[in-house]
């Protein structure tokens, strides 16, 4: 298993000193002592509204909000991802969850073909760093950019000022970096996604959850993802988990990209919470014992299907 303490994070120059221990303590929290993020992602209640909660093959119990928070606290996951709202109205009653705050937001409805993406900041840090204070447990926030869009450059903008914002308070930042608008041909291209990390490195952020390149003949997802993670230097690289598959072929797909593609954890959401509340509790143990714990996928495939445990 990997492991790391304190003085082996490498705290960025922008974080003042008195905020380093701070950032230090979030970022332990966060990975969990190991240096990489398993990011339980709960942001799509805005972003697809209630698609991916109600509906065929989706869990009875993913309806209510609070189903994400229950997974979260019986589970292993390293950071719940979620709206200022949400966090406010659950995370009291689950203090043990390390929280992460997404700042903006944005609903599926309007599409590229009508306008290219824009999701803007919804609230200030100030309203997140006063909900830590409450006594939440506030970790770090999060940020999407939609690099091709026209709007890309606000976006850029309110990330890069967050991020100094978010460090100076000794909080983490992950970001959201997807290739989407009217000038991206290909949003799944290698070579773009590529960019995409190395963009969120030059902001300054801690992480960035980019979306898998899709493969090819000639390559798999997890060797195209190589360049993603060279690019994103210093920045932590995770892939988003996509849509529900089996257990089996996610699993062997997320050792790949840390393993193959240099991916250093995984963002996932609805392959998680569209189960029910055990079987949800099993797949975040059966991924944190790759992201978190190293092992193999055929480990993570015992401690899912209940052969195996994994804690932390």
């Amino acid at each position: 298993m990997p492991s790391i303490t304190p003085p082996d994070v490498r705290v960025p120059a922008d974080v003042p000193e008195d905020a380093r221990e701070l950032y230090v303590e979030n970022y332990m929290k966060a990975t969990r002592g190991t240096g990489r993020l398993m990011l339980y992602a709960c942001d799509q209640k805005i972003e697809h509204l209630n698609d991916d909660f109600y509906g065929e093959g989706i869990a009875e119990a993913d309806a209510e909000p609070e189903h994400l928070f229950r997974i979260g606290s019986q589970g292993v996951v390293g950071v719940l991802a979620g709206q200022r709202g949400l966090v406010a109205l659950y995370a009291a009653d689950y203090p043990d969850i390390n929280d992460l705050v997404k700042i903006n937001s944005k609903t599926n409805l309007v599409k590229t073909s009508q306008d290219d993406p824009y999701s803007p900041q919804l609230y200030d840090l100030w309203n997140v760093v006063e909900m830590r204070n409450s006594g939440v447990n506030v970790v770090g926030v999060g940020y999407t950019i939609y690099i091709g869009s026209e709007y890309e450059s606000q976006m850029m903008a309110e990330a890069g000022q967050l991020i100094a914002d978010a460090h100076a308070n000794g909080l983490i930042v992950v970001l959201w970096l997807y290739p989407r608008g009217k000038a991206v041909a290909d949003e799944k291209d290698p070579h773009l996604i590529a960019g995409a990390a190395g963009v969120a490195c030059c902001l300054g952020s801690d992480f960035v959850k980019v979306n898998p390149p899709k493969g090819t003949d000639e390559a798999s997802s997890a060797d195209l993802l190589t360049e993603a993670s060279k690019a994103s230097g210093r920045t932590g690289l995770v892939c988003a988990g996509g849509s529900t598959v089996d257990a089996k072929t996610f699993l062997t797909q997320l050792w790949e990209q840390i393993h193959v593609g240099g991916a250093i954890g995984n963002a996932t959401g609805r392959n998680i919470h569209q189960r029910d509340l055990e079987e949800a509790v099993r797949l975040t143990k059966a991924i944190s014992s790759i992201t978190l714990g190293d092992g193999d996928a055929e480990t993570a495939v015992n401690v899912f299907e209940g052969q195996e445990d994994f804690s932390l």
